[in-house]
């Protein structure tokens, strides 16, 4: 009886998170990493730009965002954080939305931006990251009995988007031009915070992206087909302002 209670207990927490789930699923096939790599741009840097520009075109501001990077040069490395809302991120976010400013500063904005995100993901690879170590001084803390305000006040912060890029490893497996509708969507994962949103994406072959995201039911404030719809519109609006790809 004590089994089935905890079992039963269980079952209705679990319900209770899956039915809160608000889940949007697309691929996104009006260009791919062959458009962004001959705008010189890195795809991951694009595509983490055009989701803080979804992202205050939805919530109207910016948040603390995370993007996990791999750090498979070390052993047994496993992940440090990019935090890829950064001042210049910001910057050309708020171009797009003043309409005084003009294409050539957008552009120069966002080629900015692109850099410092790109530097940014490198340090976290190599181990120039910081919230790895944050986390370590924490731990350090917790052992020596030591009360940090600093810790406690950066390790509380709510990480309002996290996102994350999917390993592609399925189009070892097929050729995709010849069976495009054979590609799967892969998977994702839940928002961290009560209010924010989970944003996983695969960029699979050239031409095709494809989107996960996830938030809240109980959240008055998120919705994740409205999230994707501005995910596709800051997609369409930054490849409108970088123009056709360098030859």
């Amino acid at each position: 009886d004590e089994c089935r209670a905890a079992i039963d207990a269980s079952f209705r927490l679990a319900k209770s998170l899956a039915d809160d789930v608000d889940f949007c699923c697309f691929q996104f096939d009006a260009f791919g990493k062959g458009f962004m790599k001959g705008c010189a741009v890195s795809p991951d840097a694009f595509i983490q730009i055009a989701l803080q520009l979804a992202h205050f075109r939805d919530r109207g501001g910016f948040c603390l965002t995370y993007e996990a990077s791999m750090t498979r040069l070390f052993r047994a490395g496993r992940t440090e954080t990019v935090r890829s809302c950064t001042a210049e991120s910001c910057a050309f976010v708020r171009s797009m939305a003043e309409p005084q400013c003009s294409p050539s500063e957008r552009r120069r904005l966002f080629r900015v931006a692109a850099a410092q995100h790109q530097q940014l993901y490198r340090m976290a690879m190599t181990g120039a990251g910081i919230d790895r170590h944050l986390f370590c001084l924490y731990v350090a803390s917790r052992l020596l009995g030591v009360q940090s305000p600093f810790l406690a006040q950066v390790l509380a912060e709510p990480w309002r988007l996290s996102t994350s890029q999917t390993p592609q490893q399925q189009l070892k497996m097929f050729d995709l031009n010849r069976f495009p509708n054979h590609v799967s969507c892969g998977g994702g994962f839940g928002p961290v915070a009560d209010d924010g949103y989970g944003v996983s994406y695969i960029i699979a072959g050239e031409n095709l992206l494809s989107f996960h995201i996830s938030s809240k039911r109980s959240c008055g404030h998120t919705d994740s087909k409205r999230f994707g719809a501005h995910i596709r519109g800051a997609l369409m609006d930054i490849a409108a302002l970088l123009g056709a790809p360098q030859q």
